[in-house]
């Protein structure tokens, strides 16, 4: 089994407590059953039924902090097209899967951090505020249940990593926009797009404008040759999985807000589909289509998550 495919088999992330046993009815409330505690508290905790993993304060200090998930004014940026300046994480657990992660996040946005963490299948932490356990609960509650897939990413394009600032921007800047890439050490010849900042073909200087930089690779690509194209939001990042026979899905909200009859495209065709949406449970896939390779539907409503399996 490939690294790619054991890293999406990682459950989801734990809650990082360090409170006493005293508070044990506050996260039964929020049904949070795995923790990562201390190691002088990981006995007193498992006699009360939770999963525990032991974690020191240096093995801590020691995972990469990752910024808080969401939607952000970018400071000193000024955008004529007023889109959206997202910070998501995906491009960073998909240039480091090996790595070890920690996040610590305000109140409101500990749902989200956990269900990107998850579709990426990243080892991380979460430090949460208490008042967002019940809503963490809840988000980690709809994550056990989901059903079991190991699939592999799906990827159009490939990037070459240098290490550099300039490569993770750009990894960044195609996370945002649901261009799917690999990243690699070299270039891939099934890929008819290898990304190597720096050639003639891809010269420093163009990322500079990150709008017309992300235009040319999707123009490169084309539309009619993307895998995934993503209708009605600009704030829904997605993760896409597959064998040729299945596809999982997944949909992570960044904006804070419900966002209802989002449209997605998938080359393929694929005459079953469910959503499993975080918050509303199993639903049907809207007018749903197959036509010209592709398969088409909308979803009637997201608020933080969701999983499409197809089949």
């Amino acid at each position: 089994m490939t690294p790619a495919v054991l890293v999406l088999l990682a459950s989801a992330p734990c809650v990082y407590w360090t409170q006493g046993i005293e508070s044990r009815g506050a996260l039964e409330a929020a049904a949070i059953k795995r923790l990562c505690v201390p190691p002088d508290q990981v006995d007193t905790w498992r006699r009360a039924g939770f999963t525990v993993s032991p974690i020191t304060e240096p093995e801590l200090a020691a995972r990469e902090p990752l910024p808080t998930p969401g939607v952000t004014a970018r400071a000193g940026l000024a955008s004529p097209t007023r889109s959206p300046w997202i910070v998501a994480n995906g491009w960073r657990f998909m240039r480091a899967p090996a790595a070890k992660y920690v996040y610590t996040v305000p109140a409101g946005k500990g749902a989200l951090a956990a269900a990107e963490a998850f579709a990426y299948g990243a080892d991380a932490v979460l430090k949460v505020d208490p008042a967002d356990l019940a809503s963490v609960g809840t988000m980690m509650t709809f994550l056990d249940g989901l059903p079991a897939a190991d699939l592999s990413p799906v990827a159009d394009l490939a990037i070459v990593d240098d290490g550099s600032p300039l490569t993770a921007e750009v990894m960044n800047l195609l996370a945002r926009r649901n261009l799917l890439f690999q990243v690699v050490q070299a270039p891939l010849p099934r890929f008819r797009v290898n990304i190597v900042m720096g050639s003639a073909a891809y010269p420093r200087e163009e990322a500079a404008d990150p709008s017309a930089f992300t235009q040319k690779i999707r123009s490169q690509l084309t539309d009619e040759q993307r895998t995934l194209r993503v209708y009605g939001s600009e704030v829904v990042i997605c993760r896409l999985t597959g064998d040729g026979q299945r596809m999982r899905l997944h949909l992570l909200n960044y904006g804070g807000r419900d966002i209802e009859g989002l449209r997605i495209r998938v080359r393929g065709t694929y005459r079953s589909g469910d959503a499993y949406v975080a918050g509303a449970g199993r639903l049907p896939l809207q007018d749903q289509i197959v036509a010209d390779g592709a398969t088409e539907f909308s979803l009637p409503r997201i608020a933080t998550y969701a999983v499409i399996d197809l089949k």
